[in-house]
């Protein structure tokens, strides 16, 4: 009898495809004992930093990345190999999309952290679902391991092989098929960078329901494969409540249509909540249709200081009681996560320039830094807490209002030491990215 052999979520939706597979024991990371959450074979994660991403470095000093199958006890299945007939069948599909070239493969066999690499001799680039069909089909009737991979942004490894799989991917889908002014209804391929997405929208006067730190790089198949919940989740929610439908290949070459556009749909089984979250293991996702809230008028963000971590979930309660409706994000760090920002990525801390002071204009109380903040001694520099808290709606003065009440009540009562707040887009941007890197 064949040994049992645990199956995580980075590799199961192969097997369970009959097309595609490995399984893995139970295994050491990086010398400490315990098991590795390598997940979505999309590689789009909530917390990744805000940069435009490569699948590895380019740098020349970065070592090689050791071959996973070395690293971890990790057995291939038993599928096939890519034979010449299967590159002339793929070349038929996809002409002049089937890329053998080692060069080009590194960056979709490793992973942004450089932790993990495959060996893939074979990338395909499709740019519509009939593409995507045909290639599952074939793949699946010559028993071939598939690997779909997005943005290849996430940072557990489960958008790279872990041995020969081909790679399939959605780089190319980025149409944006439709976009609804009156609803807010975006429908558009599962390659189309979130970024894009974004910008696309507001040009409209809507914003996407998702932020991530990768957004310049990320897919948003893959965020929908992996319910990523990012930065605005605290105001819209996950995908579950924005997706509205779905289109997915399963690993037969089967269509399945779920690319619904209506925001209430009652009529049978709500099929598309299978797959958002689903990390690949039920299908490829190649279209989405997502609802686009409006574009706040008034965005505000506050970067403050708590002296403990019970002041930290304090604040939270009463950002929640205090701000209500006008709340899109809490989002917090430890100063050990500050250092690394400050020092490593060159960012200036937004609490620690207590020189400079102005009068708020709404309620006269004087601040210092950025446009407005907290207090009027200067800034421990060793504040074990950050939070960040972004607020918005559709006017200005009301919401600054209820922001400048919660952050005297906070003050007063020892829950925060200090703290920031701008309005200008910019500075929100800018304080913005200390949290999302």
């Amino acid at each position: 009898m064949a040994p049992h052999l645990v199956q995580p979520g980075w590799r199961f939706w192969r097997q369970a495809a009959c097309t595609l597979g490995a399984s893995v024991q139970h295994r050491t990371w990086a010398g400490v004992s315990r098991i590795p959450r390598l997940g979505s074979p999309w590689g789009a994660t909530a917390t990744s930093p805000r940069v435009y991403r490569s699948g590895f470095s380019t740098s020349p000093r970065a070592p090689e990345v050791m071959l996973t199958r070395e690293r971890y006890p990790v057995r291939r299945l038993p599928f096939s190999v890519v034979s010449g007939e299967d590159l002339a069948a793929f070349e038929r599909i996809v002409p002049g999309r089937v890329i053998t070239d080692p060069e080009v493969l590194e960056a979709s066999n490793v992973d942004w952290l450089r932790t993990v690499r495959g060996s893939s001799v074979l990338l395909l680039r499709p740019r519509t679902t009939e593409e995507v069909s045909h290639i599952l089909r074939h793949c699946h009737e010559r028993n071939l391991a598939v690997n779909p991979q997005g943005g290849n942004t996430g940072m557990v490894g489960g958008s790279v092989p872990v041995f020969d799989e081909i790679i399939l991917s959605t780089a190319l889908m980025n149409q944006v098929i439709s976009f609804h002014d009156m609803s807010g209804t975006l429908v558009c391929q599962a390659g189309c960078v979130l970024e894009d997405l974004s910008r696309h929208v507001e040009e409209r006067g809507f914003v996407m329901p998702l932020d991530l730190g990768a957004k310049g790089s990320c897919h948003i198949g893959g965020n929908v494969a992996t319910n990523a919940g990012g930065l605005r989740f605290l105001r819209y929610g996950s995908l579950h409540g924005t997706v509205l439908g779905l289109e997915v290949v399963l690993a037969d070459g089967t269509v399945l249509n779920c690319l619904s556009t209506l925001r209430k749909d009652n009529t049978g089984y709500d099929l598309k909540q299978l797959f958002i979250g689903s990390e690949g293991t039920l299908g490829v996702i190649t279209a989405v249709s997502i609802l686009c809230p409006p574009k706040p008028r008034a965005v505000s963000v506050a970067f403050l200081s708590c002296p403990g971590f019970s002041e930290v979930l304090q604040t939270f309660s009463t950002c929640k009681g205090l701000l209500g409706e006008i709340l899109s994000a809490y989002e917090f760090m430890d100063a050990e996560c500050m250092w690394l920002v400050t020092h490593h990525l060159r960012l200036a801390s937004p609490v620690q320039d207590p020189s400079r002071f102005i009068p708020d204009q709404h309620t006269g109380r004087r601040y210092h830094v950025a446009e407005s903040v907290c207090a009027s001694e200067p800034v421990d520099p060793e504040s074990p807490f950050y939070v960040l808290i972004e607020t918005s709606g559709s006017r200005a003065g009301h919401d600054a209002e209820k922001l400048n009440d919660f952050l005297e009540q906070v003050l007063s009562s020892g829950l925060v030491t200090d703290g920031t707040v701008a309005t200008d887009h910019m500075k929100v941007k800018g304080m913005g990215t200390c949290t999302s890197t």
